[in-house]
């Protein structure tokens, strides 16, 4: 319990400090973020209606500790404010329409390259010198060097400009309209490929080569000589014994990643026009939307703490050793 009490205190401390920050940032660069947002409508709006939207934004000239205050307070209730590029939409609105396709999209490139990768991992250590570890790791390391947008423009022009096997851009065809049916459903798994599989190509080779080293390393251990002393079965060995130990720090390189969905596929979103949270962070950085970047900054950086938390907990059920901690 002590264990847990600590990474609690940890993780509230540094989401505080990720708040502070975001809202210290915009503040606190050149200029005036005021101004920057506004000039567009310069000549078209009356000095007292700049000022409003000045006020509805928590742009104003009051102390920095009263705006903090009202921010965090803000922040408490969920209220992160109206979005300037989707006006008059909320910020939430905004974010809460793209989370949905990022979860898609990331949840399942992350959970395809992670299980794959693994699995492939454990079987490139336990046949080492075999076919699958002579191929497979300097194949898919190399493919995996390559940056994602590149593998992201190369089948979009090969398999979709050129080939027409998938379409080009978006979630959905344009045709249909968001539904629970099996018809939309398709649609939507039709558009996922290319997006979803441009990253498990790159990413796939870092969870098969650290499963891998991970995986040889428990198989000199101890324990393992002794389930062989013993005549266990083999499959029941690698899995068992040896896979369920390496995998570990794998885990914690899965609670990072899946912290990083959220923001880790910008390009990717942005190659293939994917309504998600990466697309919709390069549409606000191009419209100086800066209620939605915070937004998006703040759900990013409290999605990878809570990834993270999650995966501490899921230790202690792991690793019995960290329980006396």
């Amino acid at each position: 319990m002590q264990y847990i009490a600590r990474r609690l205190g940890f993780y509230a401390l540094a989401a505080w400090v990720s708040l502070t920050l975001n809202f210290l940032l915009p503040r606190l660069m050149p200029g005036d973020p005021a101004a920057a947002i506004f000039a567009r409508f310069r000549g078209q709006l009356q000095p007292e209606q700049i000022q409003a939207m000045r006020e509805a934004y928590g742009l104003t000239d009051a102390p920095l500790h009263i705006q903090y205050v009202q921010y965090v307070s803000s922040m408490l209730r969920g209220d992160l404010g109206i979005s300037i590029s989707a006006f008059p939409s909320p910020v939430t609105t905004v974010i809460a329409t793209g989370l949905v396709w990022t979860l898609l999209l990331g949840g399942v490139a992350l959970i395809v390259s992670f299980v794959l990768g693994n699995i492939l991992g454990i079987f490139s250590a336990w046949r080492r010198g075999g076919l699958i570890d002579s191929i497979l790791p300097p194949i898919l390391i190399f493919v995996g060097s390559f940056p994602f947008f590149w593998l992201a423009l190369i089948a979009l022009y090969f398999l979709s400009f050129k080939l027409g096997w998938f379409p080009l851009r978006h979630a959905y065809s344009d045709r249909l309209s968001p539904e629970w049916s099996l018809a939309f459903a398709g649609n939507v798994l039709y558009h996922l490929v290319l997006p979803a599989g441009a990253i498990v190509v790159v990413s796939i080779g870092g969870w098969l080569l650290g499963m891998r080293n991970t995986m040889i390393n428990v198989l000199g251990e101890d324990y393992i000589t002794m389930a062989e002393a013993k005549a266990l079965s083999q499959p029941r060995i690698m899995f068992t014994y040896a896979a369920r130990n390496a995998l570990l720090p794998n885990i914690t390189a899965f609670g990072m990643a899946l912290g990083f969905v959220l923001g880790g596929q910008i390009i990717v979103e942005t190659v293939f026009s994917y309504p998600g949270l990466g697309y919709q962070l390069t549409k606000a950085v191009s419209n100086l939307d800066y209620p939605l970047m915070q937004g998006l900054f703040l759900m990013i950086t409290l999605a990878v703490l809570g990834a993270n938390l999650i995966i501490d907990l899921l230790y202690v059920r792991l690793d019995p050793r960290v329980r006396g901690r």
